[in-house]
């Protein structure tokens, strides 16, 4: 049961309840995820509702998850708490579905309080950019919004923004799940001609993970080259280490420090569901990745700009960062960032269960050889196939959780061939090793070329990409 300490309010305050109301859903969370009995969830969860019954008689509102009250966050970028039975879980480290089509993205958009991505949307953003929109668009990987409007209003009157995302490099092995947000960027860059930060969290990956910052730093580096590899403007890109960077930037310590000044500890605790065990590294840490979010945050590259509107492409279990981000700005003077979110890359196992790099059969990896891909399809890629041929030819296949269709729909351009394949499947006309075959042949000289380019990034390369410098783009 979630403590309701003695404040100067009282216990029964509405800040007191806020905070008993987010201790009370990580605790409810943490026993769904652990081993814990029906009886002790039923009771968590009947505690968790009376404590929102009695927030809602005291403040007259719903409970929202990173909404204190008294301080709500202006242009609608409060998420609803999703701890009711049944409901998908999504926060920057944990993603759980019982689903085998994977999330629900259409609920996760009104919980985060996003925008769709629309067919007006994309039909307007093909009109800016005068081409065709990104497959990831065109067949809604990247689904949701914060902004994006405003950000075409920018590009259209010739104002400036830049694009900004970002890894946390836990270890040296890439998944080809790891470069979507990365093949993304690199379109958004090259269709918008615009400049682009790469924010490395290896000071978050030493703050959650058994590693010495040493290993943090060497993987920040490490993944750096399969970044590079995607194919980025060396002149409008910058790679930076937080662990390297932050200690050379007064512009970026500043930024940091401004947010952390405008972030309680119990907004922090209802976003990201901290609790008094955590080491203060990880509560700090938010306002380190919401620092690239802002203009002056890079005064080599913007001077002392602070009106420089960021765009962040990012999967969507980064939100919450951001909903923190675009909370604090207005109250320090600076643009809202915007945001593009994907869904979730599946892992081979099927959408409802997660890709681990300590896993080396759960997803394909930057490393493997074309013999590793094929085996690893054949083997572990969860099909929507039928039991037996006979039965497949008659009832067809199901491509809403067909894993090698799902990698297809990620990674096959031709979106004549795409829907030719879901009719195939879908009739029985296409068997599942036929489907696995084709998504063999797809993701075999991709990944061989990915290699070949990767083994072109020298440490000098590196070094250049990673050097804080001007870059180059048109706006003044």
């Amino acid at each position: 049961m979630a403590d309701v300490p003695d404040g100067e309010q009282g216990c029964g305050s509405p800040l007191e309840l806020f905070n008993s109301i987010a201790a009370q859903g990580q605790l409810v969370r943490s026993l769904k995820a652990g081993s814990a009995s029906k009886d002790e969830i039923d009771s968590a969860v009947k505690l968790l509702l009376a404590l929102k019954m009695s927030y809602k008689t005291a403040t007259g509102e719903d409970y929202k998850a990173d909404c204190p009250p008294g301080n709500p966050a202006p242009g609608g970028d409060c998420s609803l708490d999703a701890t009711e039975e049944g409901e998908d879980f999504v926060d920057p480290w944990t993603v759980q579905t019982s689903s085998a089509k994977g999330i629900d993205y259409d609920k996760l958009i009104v919980r985060f309080g996003s925008s769709k991505i629309d067919k007006e949307l994309i039909d307007r953003i093909e009109r800016a950019i005068g081409q065709k929109p990104h497959r990831f668009l065109r067949r809604g990987i990247f689904f949701s919004h914060r902004d994006m409007s405003q950000i075409l209003d920018a590009y259209e009157n010739k104002k400036p923004f830049y694009l900004y995302t970002g890894r946390g490099p836990s270890s040296e092995a890439m998944h080809v799940g790891h470069l979507i947000p990365f093949i993304f960027t690199k379109w958004l860059q090259d269709v918008f001609n615009v400049p682009l930060v790469i924010q490395m969290t290896d000071d978050e990956k030493y703050l959650w993970k058994d590693l010495t910052l040493d290993q943090a730093y060497g993987y920040a580096v490490e993944n750096a080259k399969d970044i590079i590899a995607c194919g980025f403007d060396i002149n409008k890109t910058f790679i930076f280490s937080d662990l390297d960077y932050m200690g050379m930037s007064p512009g970026f310590y500043k930024n940091v420090v401004k947010i952390q000044k405008h972030v309680t500890f119990n907004q922090v605790k209802g976003i990201f569901g901290f609790s008094d065990s955590d080491c203060i590294g990880k509560i700090s840490f938010p306002a380190i990745q919401a620092a690239p979010s802002f203009s002056n945050s890079f005064p080599q590259i913007f001077r002392d700009q602070t009106d420089v509107q960021c765009l962040i492409p990012c999967a969507i279990d980064q939100d919450p960062y951001f909903r923190m981000t675009r909370d604090v700005a207005p109250r320090i003077g600076y643009p809202k960032p915007a945001l593009l979110h994907s869904t979730f890359f599946p892992a081979l196992q099927g959408a409802q269960t997660k890709m681990s790099a300590s896993d080396p059969n759960s997803s394909i990896f930057l490393t493997d050889t074309a013999k590793q891909i094929k085996t690893k399809v054949n083997k572990h890629a969860f099909s929507g196939g039928r039991d037996t041929v006979e039965e497949h030819r008659q009832l067809g296949g199901n491509c809403d959780v067909d894993v090698s269709f799902m990698y297809l729909t990620f990674f096959l351009e031709d979106d004549d061939k795409l829907e030719q394949i879901r009719k195939d499947y879908t009739s029985g006309a296409l068997l599942t090793g036929e489907l696995k075959k084709t998504l063999i042949e797809v993701l075999q000289p991709l990944i061989a070329e990915h290699q070949a380019r990767r083994k072109e990034v020298t440490d000098e390369i590196v070094k250049e990409f990673m050097t804080p410098r001007k870059l180059s783009y048109d706006f003044q």
